[in-house]
């Protein structure tokens, strides 16, 4: 029986040996888990604040952007106003000149019809 106990004792004893290099490996294990966590968490808090660079960049440009078209909103605005104006005047101006032409052509058919009447009341 003392041989059982020695061997059994034994036996504990190893496998706490072993139980404690366990111990050991897992508290190794957790320290360097840790240190990559904190490495990764790091690495995340540079990205969040590239990430905010980036945003913050591209509403400048897009900003930038809108006061471009806002400048061509208002050129078109002006060229419309001006070609409404060069196309009212030549409106008007076709206007003269058709009432211009149908006075002529009045005209021309009250000679004809003066000629007319007279060859016709002479002859």
């Amino acid at each position: 029986m003392d041989r059982f106990r020695n061997e059994l004792s034994g036996r504990i004893d190893a496998l706490g040996g072993r139980v404690d290099a366990l111990d050991q490996k897992v508290d190794r294990f957790r320290d360097e888990l840790g240190g990559r966590i904190d490495a990764l968490g790091g690495r995340v808090d540079a990205l969040d604040q590239k990430v905010d660079r980036f945003r913050d960049e591209l509403s400048g440009r897009i900003d930038a952007l809108g006061g471009r078209v806002d400048a061509l909103d208002q050129k078109v605005d002006r060229f419309r106003d001006e070609l409404s104006g060069r196309i009212d005047a030549l409106d008007q101006k076709v206007s003269r000149q058709f009432v211009w032409m149908v006075g002529i052509q009045i005209t021309i058919l009250v000679t004809v019809v003066g000629v007319l009447a007279a060859a016709l009341f002479r002859g």
